[in-house]
């Protein structure tokens, strides 16, 4: 082989490993910090209620709205923010670690957009959003739509929530 061609090897090598080594680092910085957010309104908190973000063009509306609904609000037993109650006005909920998500939770175990809790004909649902650590109800692994009873633990990352009337 002549110097040139294993000069030109060499450079192609290394080009594609830093080409690699940038991949990496955005993924990992998109996965830890999620999209970009000009101003943090909070200073401090792991947990933060959104009712701004709850009304998303991206959800379907719920089947049929039911005037009766099995749960009012829900509830943080366990994690940063525990006794936090939120009231649960609209027909869904999302929760992540996105600044649009609905209940917003800073920790490492959570993904941007974690899961969504919907009202769907009658019940509560909660569906996991391709989340990385998952999304469980009653400590099993939801892969479906999964309705959830009141006084049933979630837990979403190290958050565990409850539903009550």
């Amino acid at each position: 082989m002549s110097e040139l061609t294993l000069f030109v090897l060499r450079f192609g090598f290394l080009a594609l490993l830093w080409v690699f080594v940038f991949a990496l680092v955005f993924a990992l910085r998109s996965d830890l910090f999620g999209h970009y957010v000009r101003r943090r309104e909070r200073q401090q908190g792991d947990i933060t209620h959104n009712p701004a973000a709850e009304s998303s063009p991206f959800l379907p509306p719920a089947e049929s709205p039911t005037p009766a609904r099995p749960a009012q609000k829900l509830v943080i037993i366990a994690g940063a923010r525990e006794g936090l109650e939120i009231p649960l006005d609209a027909d869904h909920l999302t929760i992540g670690r996105s600044a649009q998500s609905g209940l917003v939770i800073r920790d490492e175990y959570t993904s941007t957009n974690h899961a969504r809790l919907q009202l769907w004909n009658g019940d509560w649902v909660i569906q996991d959003l391709g989340s990385t650590n998952g999304t469980f109800v009653d400590n099993q692994r939801v892969s479906v739509p999964t309705p959830v009873a009141p006084f049933t633990p979630v837990s979403v990352g190290s958050t565990i929530f409850e539903l009550r009337p």
